[in-house]
């Protein structure tokens, strides 16, 4: 039996509580910019383009093979990681896949999982609202980017004390992170990811330093589009009265994040998709895989009458990808 929503991402049940759900959506605010933020963005995008010229002038085949597959296991070490386990606790993993997975967010410079997975809590408790750290409400460019280069609003600091954090108080794997955030992240991100092309192949410094960018940027750029490509376009098949969609393009990027209208709608799901054809859901497969040595085990997933009876009730009348409606045979 799929659990509770409210257990899974830290709410309250009691009927007290409840009022606290509620954030303005989308109230005036005043925007202040973080500088240091903000530069550092500036930087990693002119390094990425920089990169780009480099790739089509200098670099060997193999850095850019080992770039991008550098890229997938960061993703995987995101979406997996700091998403399916950590944020949703949607399955368990022993501790070697705990220690493979913060090593792998570790090469996703997006800050440490502690502090990835306490944002993402807030943002399904509070979607799309004030309390949301990435409001979709307030446009593209705030939900993809906008939201990192300035502080917070106040509504996320204020609601975040009504979620529970305690699970992630006392994994002594994502507190090792956290100490050791600067050294470790800045070792395996980008000093390893660099010297490696370096020494075994050749490769100049010039043009390894300019790849972990890229790949850094690319990185960003494929989680920043499930907070923002799949929260304003795409259809609908589970609930359309939410603001989350199916986005496709988001799926190949984030490798299978795409399915967003069904996570929004079962968060607790390990596959955050529908599918038993996992084309597009590497996330899941590489889950699976982990599955079968007994590393990750308690997987979750919600019964298929359950998904059907939820279309019926609540979706827009579409699909996956909103061209006709479900049948249990797709699922």
């Amino acid at each position: 039996m799929a659990p509770n929503i409210s257990e899974e991402i830290g709410l309250e049940s009691s009927e007290e509580n409840l009022e606290k759900l509620v954030a303005p959506q989308a109230g005036p605010r005043k925007y202040e910019l973080i500088y240091s933020v903000t530069m550092s963005l500036i930087y990693v995008h002119s390094a990425s383009a920089y990169a780009l010229y480099l790739g089509w002038t200098r670099a060997y085949w193999s850095t850019i093979l080992f770039t991008y597959v550098l890229y997938v296991l960061a993703q995987i070490g995101v979406c997996a990681g700091a998403h399916r386990l950590w944020s949703h606790r949607s399955f368990k993993a022993t501790t070697p896949l705990q220690i493979l997975l913060m090593v792998m967010h570790s090469l996703s410079y997006q800050y440490t999982a502690y502090n990835w997975a306490r944002d993402h809590r807030l943002h399904h408790r509070y979607a799309d609202t004030d309390a949301d750290p990435h409001n979709s409400t307030r446009g593209f460019f705030y939900c993809h980017v906008g939201w990192l280069i300035v502080k917070k609003h106040p509504e996320v600091a204020r609601r975040g004390k009504f979620v529970d954090f305690s699970d992630l108080n006392t994994n002594a794997v994502l507190q090792f992170q956290k100490r050791y955030a600067i050294p470790f992240i800045g070792l395996v991100g980008f000093v390893l990811p660099t010297i490696i092309p370096v020494y075994f192949w050749g490769e100049s410094f010039n043009v390894a330093w300019h790849f972990c960018f890229l790949r850094y940027a690319c990185n960003l750029h494929a989680t920043f589009t499930i907070n923002s490509l799949a929260h304003l376009w795409g259809y609908k098949p589970y609930d359309k009265n939410i603001q989350p969609t199916q986005n496709e393009i988001v799926s190949v990027v984030a490798l299978g994040e795409g399915f967003h209208n069904y996570h929004h709608t079962y968060p607790w799901d390990y596959r955050a998709a529908e599918l038993g054809n996992n084309v597009l859901n590497w996330t899941t497969l590489f889950i699976d895989l982990f599955a079968k040595i007994g590393w990750a085990y308690d997987l979750k997933t919600v019964p298929k009458e359950v998904v059907m009876k939820r279309a019926e009730r609540t979706g827009d009348g579409t699909d996956l990808w909103g061209s006709k409606r479900l049948s249990k045979t797709e699922l």
